[in-house]
């Protein structure tokens, strides 16, 4: 079966930390870019490795998306409501406990992932395999996080999806690292931002020429422009394939 040949993107699901944030900040122009996404009929998505009260501190204006998943994957929050589901359960306390003993510094514990930074995940595999855990650690340049097996950005989306009642088929993924690659593949469309990683990038249908923020602001224009052109050629074609049947009718 032929694809149709024009799909519409009903939402665009973005990492934060190098793809939509600079040093932590979202510009005011990515801000704007994003509300004007979301003023088209479409939604937002924010799927990161933050923890939300983390998130919440340095970008407040988190309302602007429908959806935010953190904890790579394991929370699930609405902005509008506040409502916050917990996607996975936590590992037990002695993880942390037998970490700090080792002397694993800085150490943070979200609801669900226990996070710290390179070079401590030679302590963080040891002690996981001491305690028989079944847990996965995912890099994200430099940060070393530890989640329950089978959590991660993916399947976090994916939650958030269903809960919004999107296929992922018509959403656009835009990453810039590591822990990017399950939600670039769980997306139809996989992008990258310029500053992305080379293999993330290698693996991307899109790469942007804007670099963090504004690569964001390049893909929700260019989608919402690609379909916008899209409407009017349908319009141009519906009214030519009326004129002739008018003419047909003489």
């Amino acid at each position: 079966m032929q694809r149709p040949r024009v799909m519409r993107w009903l939402a665009v699901a973005t990492d934060y930390d190098g793809t939509l944030a600079e040093d932590g900040k979202v510009g005011a122009d990515v801000l704007r870019a994003l509300e004007r996404f979301r003023e088209s009929g479409r939604k937002l998505v924010l799927v990161t490795g933050r923890q939300l009260d983390d998130l919440t501190a340095v970008f407040p204006e988190i309302d602007v998306f429908d959806r935010v998943v953190a904890e790579n994957g394991a929370v699930l929050c609405s902005p509008s409501s506040g409502a916050v589901r917990l996607l996975a359960s936590a590992p037990p306390p002695e993880l942390a406990a037998a970490l700090r003993a080792r002397g694993v510094t800085p150490l943070s514990c979200g609801h669900v992932i226990v996070a710290t930074w390179s070079p401590h995940e030679h302590s963080v595999l040891a002690v996981i395999r001491e305690q028989g855990l079944e847990l996965e650690v995912i890099f994200n340049k430099g940060a070393v996080m530890i989640l329950p097996s089978g959590v991660n950005k993916a399947t976090g989306l994916a939650a958030a999806l269903e809960e919004l009642g999107i296929d992922a088929a018509r959403v656009a993924g835009v990453g810039d690292a590591e822990n990017d690659h399950s939600l670039l593949d769980a997306c139809g469309l996989a992008v990258a931002v310029e500053n992305a990683l080379p293999v993330l990038k290698s693996r991307a249908d899109l790469v942007t020429r804007g670099a963090r923020g504004q690569g964001v602001i390049e893909l929700c224009e260019r989608l919402v422009a690609a379909e916008t052109r899209a409407e009017r050629a349908r319009g141009e074609e519906g009214a030519t394939s009326h004129r002739g049947n008018r003419r047909l009718a003489r």
